[in-house]
Formats: C-alpha cells, structure tokens, sequence
C-alpha cells in the first residue's frame, strides 16, 4: 500500500469517527444503538455550498436532513417580489429530519450565509437502513415527538401574553 493510499485510508477513517460524534449529538438519533449509529455514520456525506447557494428550496422535496458542521444558513421564504429571511441556523444546528421520514414539500428555502459544510443524509439511505432494521423506527419516533414537545414548551414559554398570533400557533404537539 502506498503512503498516499494510507493517509486516504487515515483520513476516511477520521471522517467517520468525526460523522459518528455528530450523530451521537442530534437529539433525532438519541435513541439509536451506537452498532446501529454506526451505520449512519458510515452512509452520511459531507457537502460543502458557497456563500448564497441554496440547500433546497421552497417546492422542492429533496429528501435531505443537514447537520452544519461550519458556517451558517438562512431560513427563506419567497414570495413573487421579494424574499424574507425568517432565521439563521449555526454550526451544530440539525435540520430536515422530517423528510427523512416521509414525502414533505419544503415550505421555505435554505440559503448559504457564507461558505458552508454540513453533515448530510438522504432519504432513500434512511429508508434503506430502516428497512434492514425495522425496530429503530420507535425510538426515532419518540424522540421526533419528545423534540416536538420540547420546541412547544420554548414557543409557550418566551410568548407575550399580548401575541395571539403566538397562541394560535400552539398545539402542534396535539397532532
């Protein structure tokens, strides 16, 4: 083997133990055994976007979770004239898990703020997993929806008692 084919191998390996730490963060795979998270590790890719492109956008059911490694985005909605930028994310941000769990039309686009690498994960190599093992659908379940409860208690909490646009938006946790 060549020095040039060991350090590949080095680097790869250091890849996947990296991939395999940030998965261990994501409250999303919280419940999956770590032989299993393993696995995830192993079919993530790294992908990197220059400032002002887009991950996705509005429309589009790609079928893509991203965790930022580096950088930032902005959260988009455009409409005919005009785009408003609703919300940045951050290194260490999770986004898109739902549409690894079924066909969702992304409601806003996802904007590069600057040079950008995340952590990605697509839904045909979640499906493939899932279906090679059936029993890590439960424990995503349950903590997608103690992740939706922990985001309703946030939104309850910082309200204003003047904001009915606040309280009508409450209750997602009741779906």
């Amino acid at each position: 083997m060549t020095s040039w084919q060991e350090e590949n191998k080095e680097c790869l390996a250091c890849e996947f133990q990296e991939n395999l730490d940030i998965l261990r963060q994501i409250s999303f795979f919280s419940s999956v055994p770590l032989e299993r998270l393993k696995l995830f590790a192993y079919i993530c890719t790294r992908e990197k976007f220059k400032a002002g492109e887009y991950l996705f956008r509005r429309g589009d059911d790609d079928g893509q979770a991203f965790f930022i490694i580096s950088g930032a985005v902005s959260l988009v909605f455009p409409d005919e004239q005009s785009e408003e930028v609703l919300r940045s994310f951050v290194a260490g941000d999770f986004i898109g898990g739902l549409s690894l769990l079924g066909n969702i039309r992304r409601i806003f686009s996802l904007r590069a703020e600057n040079d950008l690498e995340c952590l990605m994960l697509t839904r045909e190599k979640f499906k493939t997993t899932m279906q090679q093992f059936p029993e890590l659908l439960p424990k995503i379940v349950k903590a997608l929806v103690e992740n939706i409860g922990a985001w309703e208690e946030r939104c309850f909490a910082g309200r204003t008692d003047d904001c009915s646009s606040c309280r009508n938006s409450l209750g997602v946790s009741l779906v």
